[in-house]
């Protein structure tokens, strides 16, 4: 498959993030439009998946630049979990175990599939100090390793103005738990 966007397709996206952008500079203040679209344009493939947040409901948005690497950071930014990714276990491990009942597919594969990485209980709390997520719905973050090996998988929301973590079973899928990604360009 193709993971490039047509040039229309590609000023499209690009007029959405660049109007997102200056819609909440609070969550990059000292970044410039310009310097974001410029690192974009060397990464085609990177622009493809930021499309792919943007079709299943995450609202990407710069949130960050790592000053070591030169990379802009991007975070689902929607108010809840993105709708086009909810409804879905945590991995494919989660997904084969599910005899009957299975959902449509597994957090990590899709974000596999997109070019995204889910984000860590950190990054989830970061991305909560720029705005107010998850009021509704709920995030699959990744899991340590030794959770996982155990069958289990850990989600965060906010509620009452605070982060929570919980657990469930990695095979677990709920109508109001999808997943948040981050991608670095």
């Amino acid at each position: 498959m193709k993971k490039e966007l047509s040039a229309k397709l590609c000023e499209k996206l690009f007029n959405t993030l660049k109007q997102r952008f200056e819609k909440n500079k609070n969550r990059h203040q000292g970044i410039e439009w310009t310097s974001v679209q410029t690192k974009l344009q060397a990464h085609p493939e990177k622009i493809w998946s930021l499309n792919e947040m943007e079709k299943t409901g995450g609202e990407p948005d710069v949130v960050g630049h790592d000053k070591k690497t030169g990379e802009f950071i991007f975070m689902d930014c929607s108010d809840e979990s993105p709708a086009g990714r909810r409804s879905v276990c945590y991995d494919h491990e989660a997904l084969n175990s599910r005899k009957e009942h299975k959902p449509k597919d597994s957090a990590m594969n899709m974000a596999t599939e997109m070019g995204i990485e889910l984000l860590t209980e950190q990054e989830y709390r970061e991305l909560q100090q720029l705005g107010k997520f998850d009021f509704k719905t709920s995030s699959w973050v990744k899991t340590p390793t030794a959770i996982r090996k155990l069958g289990g998988a850990i989600f965060c929301d906010c509620r009452f103005d605070t982060v929570f973590v919980y657990h469930n079973g990695a095979e677990s899928y709920y109508a109001a738990r999808g997943f948040r990604g981050k991608i670095k360009i």
